[in-house]
């Protein structure tokens, strides 16, 4: 009996490793498309009612393709599907912020902040090896209130106030969500690395948006 527990915890432990480490190599390459992507999108001129098509192109292959495919190697190519349209969706954001004198040091700033959250919250969650699932419902019912105030602040408030308030609470709810699905992956409750890559890049992409928010908020360019 002791022998085949320690055969299922050695290999529930490889098949751990192997999500976490599938996990990160797709999203090390999402990242890079997503990133070559936005490139396009500044240098090409989208506009953002492109923009806007983009994001919600992303939304729809999130929600109705992801599901159908997350499980067979097309999964791979609709990860590389959602980063390619979120990327481009923030050319014209991009594009915004590097025609300000100090644009350049802006985008760079809001990488390297999203690159070290990420870096860290990982870390934490790889030595701590605890279980943040429960902070999902926190996350998603905080997600619905931000959408819903982010709303009524572009249609009636019309408050840079509250629009920078909004930012600092997307980077602190994407910070918790990478934690959730970190821990996740790490402690086997996450096992198709695909949807975790999806995921992930979705709280990168919206830390980095956020984090650019209001880096140009504070440094008077925005």
């Amino acid at each position: 009996m002791s022998t085949y527990s320690s055969t299922i915890g050695i290999t529930n432990i490889k098949v751990k490793n192997k999500v976490l480490s599938n996990t990160m190599r797709l999203l090390s390459y999402t990242l890079i498309f997503g990133g070559l992507a936005s490139w396009f999108s500044v240098v090409s001129g989208a506009g953002f009612g492109m923009a806007i098509v983009s994001s919600i192109a992303a939304i729809v292959v999130i929600w109705f393709v992801l599901p159908k495919t997350q499980n067979s190697n097309k999964g791979i190519l609709t990860a590389f599907a959602v980063a390619g349209l979120l990327g481009y969706s923030i050319g014209p954001i991009l594009a915004h912020y590097l025609a300000m004198p100090n644009g350049g040091v802006l985008v760079m700033q809001a990488l390297a902040g999203t690159g070290i959250s990420f870096f860290t919250i990982s870390f934490y969650a790889q030595n701590t090896k605890k279980d943040f699932s429960f902070l999902n419902g926190m996350i998603f019912f905080a997600m619905i209130g931000i959408i819903v105030l982010s709303l009524v602040n572009v249609f009636f408030i019309e408050s840079s106030f509250v629009s920078l308030a909004i930012s600092f609470a997307v980077v602190l709810l994407m910070g918790a969500y990478m934690l959730s699905q970190m821990s996740a992956i790490i402690n086997g409750g996450e096992t198709n690395y695909i949807a975790a890559t999806v995921s992930l890049y979705l709280a990168l992409h919206n830390m980095f948006v956020s984090l650019l928010h209001i880096l140009g908020v504070f440094s008077g360019d925005d």
